[in-house]
C-alpha cells in the first residue's frame, strides 16, 4: 500500500495524497476489531480485499481501513498517512490553520482531510467512483517496525511507512527507529 495514492473525487475537485505510512491487522492479532468475530459494527472487514472499513475512534475521528484477506476472513489495513497531493485548498478548508505537513499525517487527521465518514464503510476502494486507491507509480523504499498507540501485541513489526518523508506520524525521531528495517520493495 506504502506508495499507492488514496483518491477522493467530490462535486468541487479531486483530493488525493500518495500512502506514506500503513499499518497490517492480521488474522488473530488480538488488537484487530476483527479479532472478536463479525458484528455489524465491524462487517466490512471480512468483506473481499479492498473494501473500506471505517471506524469512529473514541467518538472523535474516523479512521480509515481496507479489508485484506479473502471474503469472510477479517483482517485490516489501517492508512495512517498521505502526503498530500491534489486538492490541498479542499484539505485546507477542513483542516484551517494546519501546516501541509499536519493535514492529513495521522489516521484521524487524514480522514478529517479528505471528507472521509461512516458513509464510506464497505466501499470498494478498488472499483470506486469517489474515493479510490491507485496505482503505484514507481518502487519506494519501505520501512518497517512496530505499530503505534497499542497497549498490547507491541512487538510485532507491521507498521510500513517510507523512510524519510516528513509526512510520516509521530515524532520526527520516529520515522526511522533503530530497531526499524528497510525494505526495497513492498512486502508479498
Amino acid at each position: 500500500m506504502v506508495g499507492k495514492y488514496l483518491v477522493h473525487d467530490l462535486p468541487e475537485g479531486r483530493m488525493s495524497g500518495r500512502i506514506v505510512e500503513t499499518e497490517a491487522y492480521p488474522v488473530g492479532d488480538s488488537t484487530s476489531h476483527a479479532f472478536i468475530g463479525r458484528r455489524p459494527y465491524n462487517d466490512s472487514m471480512f468483506l473481499a480485499p479492498g473494501h473500506a472499513y471505517i471506524r469512529l475512534t473514541y467518538g472523535l475521528s474516523y479512521m480509515l481501513n481496507m479489508s485484506a484477506e479473502a471474503e469472510d476472513i477479517g483482517a485490516g489495513i489501517l492508512l495512517r498517512a498521505i502526503e498530500p497531493l491534489e486538492g490541498l485548498p479542499l484539505m485546507e478548508a477542513r483542516r484551517p490553520g494546519v501546516p501541509l505537513r499536519d493535514l492529513a499525517r495521522g489516521p484521524g487527521r487524514l480522514t478529517m482531510a479528505l471528507g472521509i465518514g461512516q458513509s464510506f464503510d464497505g466501499r470498494d476502494l478498488c472499483t470506486g467512483r469517489d474515493l479510490w486507491i491507485g496505482v503505484i507509480e514507481k518502487d519506494v523504499p519501505i520501512g518497517v517496525t512496530t505499530r503505534i498507540g497499542l497497549s498490547r501485541e507491541m512487538h510485532r513489526p507491521l507498521r510500513f511507512f517510507e523512510p524519510g518523508s516528513a509526512f510520516v506520524s509521530g515524532p520526527r525521531k520516529l520515522l526511522l527507529p533503530p530497531h526499524a528495517e528497510t525494505l526495497t520493495h513492498a512486502p508479498d
